[in-house]
C-alpha cells in the first residue's frame, strides 16, 4: 500500500529505538523505500550497521561528512522523501522541532523540508506531562505535524502511563492512512514539477534605518505560488519584505534585497518553471551608510546609484540550468502591451504578464489585476479579476504547457 513512497525515518535516542527497526521491515513489507537519519542518542540503542542491513540504504548520521554532503545532503534528504517520520520522537527533539533549532542532521532535515511530517513520541510520563512538553506538542500540531501516539502503558522506567510509543503496526497504518488521504494525481498535475516564485517587493538600503522601495504587496505572487503548490507543484517562494504571513506547503525565502534574491533564486535552481512576480528595485545605493545619516543644515545628501541585477533577464539567458518555462511581469504605466512585447525580446523569457499600474488603476498594492498575457505568438488581455483568480488561470495555462511538453508539443501542439 506504500508502494513508490519514500520514507524518511528519524531515529532519535530513546529505548524505544529498538521497534524501529521493525518498523523499518514493515513499511518496506508494504513497498516504502525507507531512508534513515541515526542522531546521536539513536545510535546508542541501534547500531547504523542494523539500520542498513533492514533499509538496504546508506545510514545518514552526521551532517558535517563532505561525502554525506556531496551524495545526499539534507536539503536532498528531505526533498526525496514523501514522508519525514520521527520515530522514536523524544521529548528532546520535539523541543528542538517547535523552536525551530537545527543543531545536527536530522534536527536540519526536519527544518529544512516542506513535506508532511509525522511523530511517534517516546518518553517517560512525566516527561510527556510536563507543561514543556505540552507546549512543543501544541506548538508542532498548529503547524500541520502529524501524530502517532503516544499511548498508554508499561513504560521501561517501571511506570506506567501516557507517553509509551505506539505499537509497530499502528503507527504503520498512520503513515497508510496519510497517503491515503491525499489527492489524486489528476488533481495534481503538476506533481514532480519543481517551481520557483518570486514575490513582493526589495528593500535597498541607504542607511541602517532608510531604504529605497515600491508599493508592491507581495500578493499576486504569493497567489501564484499558492496556486501551483495546490496543483501538486514542488514550489519555491522567494519574498521580499511583505505584510502577508507566509503560505503553507512550500519552502518560504526570505529576502531583502535584490542581490539577496537573485543569489536566492540561483540557490532554487534548478527549476522547471520560474514565475518572477517580484517588484525587483531597479537601483540600489552605490555605497550604503554605516551609520544612519544626519541631517546638518547643508541639505540633502547626494545618493549615488547604481543598477540592479535583471533577476528575471539573468535566469532566462541561456545556460545548463536555464528553466524550461521562464515566466516575468511587466508593470507599466503607459503603453502596455507594446512595452511588454519588448520586454519579452531583452529578457528572452518565455511569458510576459503585463499589468496597468499607473496611478489610476488601483492595482499596485490593491487587491484586483488587469493582465495581458504575451508569449512569442500572441497577446491575449485578460478581464479585471482578483490575484487570486490570475494566479488561478496562469497556473492552468502552466499546465497546460507542461501536459503538452509531456505528450510531445508544447501547449498541446
Amino acid at each position: 500500500m506504500l508502494s513508490g513512497k519514500t520514507i524518511l525515518l528519524i531515529i532519535a535516542g530513546g529505548v524505544a529505538a529498538f521497534k524501529s527497526l521493525d518498523l523499518i521491515r514493515r513499511l518496506k513489507d508494504q513497498g516504502a523505500t525507507v531512508r534513515c537519519v541515526l542522531t546521536k542518542g539513536g545510535e546508542a540503542f541501534v547500531t547504523p550497521l542494523s539500520v542498513s542491513a533492514l533499509s538496504e540504504e546508506k545510514v545518514y548520521t552526521d551532517i558535517f561528512s563532505l561525502t554525506d554532503e556531496a551524495e545526499m545532503g539534507h536539503i536532498r534528504l528531505s526533498r526525496e522523501a514523501d514522508l519525514l517520520l520521527v520515530a522514536p520522537a523524544t521529548a528532546d527533539i520535539m523541543a528542538k522541532m517547535a523552536a525551530g533549532l537545527a543543531m545536527d542532521l536530522a534536527t536540519t532535515t526536519l527544518l529544512a523540508t516542506d513535506k508532511p511530517v509525522m511523530v511517534a513520541p517516546a518518553m517517560n510520563v512525566r516527561m510527556w506531562e510536563h507543561a514543556a512538553t505540552q507546549a512543543n506538542v501544541a506548538t508542532l500540531a498548529s503547524r500541520g505535524v502529524l501524530f502517532a501516539g503516544p499511548v498508554e502503558g508499561n513504560m521501561a522506567c517501571g511506570e506506567y502511563g501516557f507517553g509509551r510509543m505506539s505499537e509497530v503496526s499502528d503507527i504503520v497504518a498512520a503513515v497508510i492512512h496519510q497517503f491515503k488521504d491525499e489527492p489524486e494525481k489528476a488533481d495534481r498535475p503538476l506533481t514532480g514539477v519543481r517551481a520557483m516564485v518570486t514575490s513582493g517587493p526589495t528593500h535597498e538600503a541607504i542607511d541602517p534605518v532608510r531604504y529605497i522601495a515600491n508599493r508592491s504587496s507581495g500578493k499576486q505572487g504569493h497567489a501564484i505560488a499558492a496556486a501551483l503548490a495546490a496543483l501538486g507543484a514542488e514550489t519555491i517562494l522567494i519574498s521580499g519584505p511583505t505584510a502577508l504571513p507566509d503560505p503553507t506547503g512550500m519552502t518560504i525565502v526570505h529576502v531583502e534585497s535584490a542581490l539577496e534574491m537573485l543569489a536566492a533564486c540561483e540557490a532554487g535552481l534548478p527549476a522547471d518553471i520560474v514565475v518572477c512576480a517580484a517588484a525587483v528595485s531597479d537601483w540600489r545605493v552605490a555605497s550604503q551608510a554605516d551609520q544612519k545619516m544626519k541631517k546638518d543644515g547643508g541639505g540633502p545628501p547626494d545618493l549615488v546609484l547604481t543598477e540592479n541585477p535583471d533577476i528575471l533577464k539573468t535566469l532566462s539567458a541561456p545556460s545548463p540550468t536555464r528553466p524550461g518555462l521562464m515566466i516575468g511581469f511587466a508593470a507599466e504605466t503607459q503603453n502596455v502591451v507594446e512595452n511588454a512585447r519588448a520586454k519579452i525580446i531583452r529578457k528572452q523569457c518565455d511569458w510576459i504578464l503585463a499589468n496597468d499600474v499607473s496611478p489610476d488603476s488601483g492595482v499596485f498594492g490593491g487587491d484586483l489585476n488587469t493582465i495581458h498575457f504575451i508569449d512569442a505568438d500572441r497577446a491575449e488581455a485578460w478581464p479585471k479579476m482578483s490575484k487570486q483568480d490570475v494566479a488561478a488561470r496562469l497556473a492552468a495555462q502552466i499546465v497546460h504547457h507542461v501536459i503538452g511538453d509531456e505528450r510531445g508539443g508544447q501547449d498541446g501542439d
